[in-house]
């Protein structure tokens, strides 16, 4: 099933190098994948946020919108597991379904075979309330996304914001 790691090491992957201390480890998987993840981790305990809550995650519960962020923990580990929406080959922004990305562009894979969230939707993603770290994200990479990905990322952002501070800076 496809899978990516997510947030802030979904930056230093593309870039190939680690730009700033990271707190947690997320991973992105379909929507539709995501009794897979939990038969793949036996033996974790899962987690879902609900209405602003972390509460039980219940065996063979199907998570649906809003309900995006769930944790996967096993003693001292925890992943952060974030469902993504998706229509055959194409991802679907949970947050306005007018933004799509085909698939072979969402998910990129390191020389090392890693793979992780294209850069323009972790961007696209870390643009609601951007925190410190997120504006450190941003500086770190919109100089090495190519035009394609920086006007993806443009039109996205106007779409739903209108008007955002990245956007001169994708011009």
């Amino acid at each position: 099933m496809p899978w990516a790691i997510a947030g802030g090491w979904s930056i230093d992957l593309y870039l190939g190098k680690v730009t700033r201390d990271h707190s947690d480890i997320e991973i992105a998987i379909l929507r539709d994948h995501q009794l897979a993840i939990r038969e793949y981790l036996t033996g974790w305990d899962y987690k879902k946020v609900q209405g602003g809550k972390i509460i039980t995650w219940s065996e063979n519960e199907i998570l649906e919108l809003p309900i995006h962020e769930t944790y996967a923990e096993k003693v001292t580990e925890k992943i952060e597991i974030l469902l993504n929406e998706s229509d055959n080959d194409w991802w679907i922004y949970r947050r306005d379904s007018r933004i799509q990305r085909e698939m072979q562009k969402t998910i990129l894979i390191t020389a090392n075979g890693i793979p992780y969230l294209s850069p323009e939707i972790t961007l696209l993603f870390k643009s609601k309330n951007p925190e410190p770290k997120d504006e450190k994200d941003f500086k770190n990479i919109v100089n090495y996304l190519d035009g394609e990905q920086k006007a993806w990322l443009q039109t996205s952002l106007k779409l739903v914001y209108t008007e955002h501070p990245w956007i001169e800076s994708l011009s």
